[in-house]
């Protein structure tokens, strides 16, 4: 069975400054969504691409990304939600309304403002996913990390233990789709996806990546994207 991929780009992108939402602005030549999106397009296992913008975004990212770069493997373009949770589940609800809702079915998450995850570790997620069910990409972290209350540092924890959280991550549908059903019951709000299978018990694999997959979200990610694809602006 091959792999299904959401891709919640539907954020406004207030850090970036400016009226043109992140996803859009340019990186070396082209939108930031359509390099991500190139990502999932010429990988063998992905079947299909599902993105999700902001509603009133719909036809201009279908005319302007989707038709204009030839996304073949792009099944339709969602509307998002409130949030990115409420933007992922939407795109849960396509998969069922499509028929890609198989238990076992492998399901990509990955933030539309990450052009620079590594492709070739695709094969290795999608491989975790299928054996264990959930996986997600990571890296160490680097520095020290306190923690803080009230601008007083209470702790500091092990950094031999702490990895940073990226995308994609990926789930079997019938595991996802019940950690987005709990959560919608218990009004739990996570900020990335793997948390939501996390408090519910559920193993989650990390397999580590790279520090170049960094997410595009101020003015100076697009300086640093721009240097690691070694082109310009």
């Amino acid at each position: 069975m091959k792999v299904t991929v959401l891709i919640p780009a539907a954020g406004t992108g207030r850090r970036m400054g400016g009226s043109v939402s992140k996803q859009y602005l340019e990186l070396a030549g082209k939108p930031i969504l359509a390099h991500t999106l190139t990502l999932f397009e010429n990988h063998p296992l992905i079947e299909n691409i599902y993105p999700i913008v902001p509603p009133g975004d719909i036809s201009y990212c279908q005319r302007q990304i989707i038709d204009c770069y030839g996304f073949s493997k792009v099944r339709r373009v969602i509307a998002g939600g409130i949030n990115r949770q409420d933007s992922v589940r939407n795109g849960l609800n396509a998969l069922v309304e499509d028929g890609f809702d198989q238990p076992q079915r492998p399901i990509l998450i990955h933030d539309g403002a990450r052009p620079l995850f590594d492709c070739k570790r695709l094969s290795a997620l999608i491989e975790v996913v299928r054996k264990t069910g959930a996986c997600t990409i990571g890296v160490p972290v680097k520095d020290t990390i306190k923690d803080v209350v009230n601008s007083r540092i209470t702790g500091s924890p092990d950094r031999s233990r702490l990895w940073q959280a990226q995308t994609p991550q990926g789930f079997q549908y019938r595991l996802i789709r019940e950690a987005f059903d709990r959560a919608d019951a218990d009004g739990f709000i996570a900020t990335d996806d793997a948390s939501l299978l996390e408090r519910l018990g559920h193993p989650v694999q990390m397999l580590e990546g790279d520090y170049r997959n960094i997410k595009v979200t101020t003015p100076e990610d697009i300086l640093i994207a721009v240097a690691l694809l070694g082109g310009p602006p």
